[in-house]
């Protein structure tokens, strides 16, 4: 059974989370630098409006937004990413991935459905990444039982689900399952978005560095199936032979 289909997800009264959010408007409002935010707004394609917070000080407010906050259960954790997540600007879901990857280890798998809300609300590639690397695939490797619903996101239509499987694994290394991870780039080889194409070339360029033969073999082998951007992401490193 996979939890992919779980009922509708509400955001859980939490008391940290009422205190994480005033502090964290407050000091992100303050710091708001509507030029910068216009050209931050630009460079990500419009997909959502910026205070115009670069990384550094926008990491530092964070640290004094957390300070002598205490450590999150999972009701925490859900309702600040969620909360975080229904204000408009991009500075906020940053937020909640930092917040979301420095406490995934905490979380069970019934997180997962969270996540996916995560990944298919204000979609992107610099919001979506991390989840799939950080989040998903730390909620899946605690729980293998949850590659099942990985097998479910690979064929999703929505493009982000499926590339979040695809990248899942980015972190793994040796511990990799190369029979599931070379499955989903056969699944999607034909997969007509760039950011489809792109995921799989990374996720295999990713585990040459724990296996070049496996991934060249591979590339070799299925080169036929792929878009020569793939194949120029999977092999960046490793070249097409010994």
């Amino acid at each position: 059974m996979t939890v992919t289909g779980a009922d509708a997800i509400g955001v859980p009264d939490s008391v940290l989370a009422d205190l994480v959010l005033e502090r964290l408007t407050t000091a992100y409002g303050a710091a708001a630098d509507p030029g910068r935010a216009a050209a931050m707004r630009a460079y990500m394609k419009d997909v959502a409006p910026f205070l115009g917070l670069p990384t550094p000080a926008r990491r530092a407010l964070s640290r004094t937004v957390l300070a002598g906050t205490p450590r999150p259960d999972e009701a925490d954790c859900t309702a600040i990413a969620l909360r975080c997540w229904a204000l408009p600007q991009r500075e906020y879901h940053y937020f909640a991935v930092d917040y979301l990857r420095r406490y995934a280890p905490r979380l069970s798998s019934a997180f997962l459905p969270v996540a996916r809300r995560l990944v298919t609300t204000t979609s992107w590639w610099d919001t979506v990444d991390l989840l799939a690397a950080h989040v998903v695939g730390t909620l899946v490797e605690a729980d293998p039982r949850l590659g099942a619903d990985m097998d479910v996101w690979i064929v999703d239509e929505d493009l982000w689900v499926a590339r979040t499987a695809l990248l899942h694994q980015l972190r793994y290394k040796e511990r990799t399952d190369t029979d599931r991870l070379f499955a989903y780039c056969r699944r999607q080889s034909g997969h007509p978005d760039f950011f489809v194409r792109k995921a799989i070339g990374w996720s295999l360029r990713e585990y040459a560095k724990t296996d070049p033969a496996a991934v060249r073999a591979f590339v070799a082998r299925e080169r036929g199936r792929f878009a020569p951007l793939t194949v120029r992401e999977a092999l960046k490193n490793i070249g097409d032979a010994p």
